[in-house]
């Protein structure tokens, strides 16, 4: 049991680290409210994997978004955002059995809540009005969030998801929390039976 609590924990780690350091490597553009350049919201589909992945992701999204224009509150409000889209997206892959059915409701909940809530933070908290009134600001916003969005958990996503899934069905280490499986000793008469 104790193994298994350190893997989840080196896990969440390396998983919040990659979060950050794929915010971080893109700067500014990675908190351009139209078109955000975050390829790391691909990680958003790890909860699907790893019940660990829902803080690690919190944290992560929390640590990138220090370097915010929108500074207080996304590092917050945006934080959240990503931690009720985690959320949903591990009870997605707890209800979910079919691979292709879970990615797909399971990758929807980053899309969802960056799309409706980063655009509160700023439209509603800073002022941006951009496109006229705050209504036309905050769709325009939501619309290339979620399009934005889904191109980073869905195209970019969809290799991740696949690997880990396969990484699980081998029983990989990293990727599992089962122990691999020794291969049984033949014994004997079983030799003898080989041409």
């Amino acid at each position: 049991m104790q193994k298994i609590a350190t893997k989840r924990l080196c896990r969440a780690g390396v998983i919040a680290a990659l979060y950050v350091a794929l915010t971080y490597a893109f700067g500014a553009l990675a908190y351009n409210g139209f078109l955000q350049i975050r390829p790391a919201e691909a990680l958003c589909i790890l909860p699907l994997f790893f019940p660990e992945a829902v803080p690690a992701l919190y944290i992560g999204c929390m640590l990138s978004n220090l370097a915010s224009p929108f500074l207080v509150y996304d590092v917050f409000i945006g934080s959240l955002a990503t931690l009720a889209a985690a959320l949903c997206t591990y009870f997605a892959g707890r209800l979910l059995k079919k691979s292709a059915l879970k990615f797909a409701v399971g990758g929807f909940f980053p899309v969802l809540f960056n799309a409706l809530v980063i655009p509160v933070v700023i439209v509603f908290l800073c002022g941006d009005l951009s496109y006229g009134t705050q209504a036309a600001t905050y769709w325009t916003y939501a619309g290339s969030l979620a399009a934005t969005e889904a191109v980073w958990v869905y195209a970019l996503g969809a290799p991740l998801f696949f690997f880990v899934n396969n990484m699980r069905a081998k029983n990989v280490s990293f990727f599992s929390d089962y122990p691999r499986q020794k291969p049984q000793k033949q014994n004997a008469a079983d030799d003898n039976m080989k041409f």
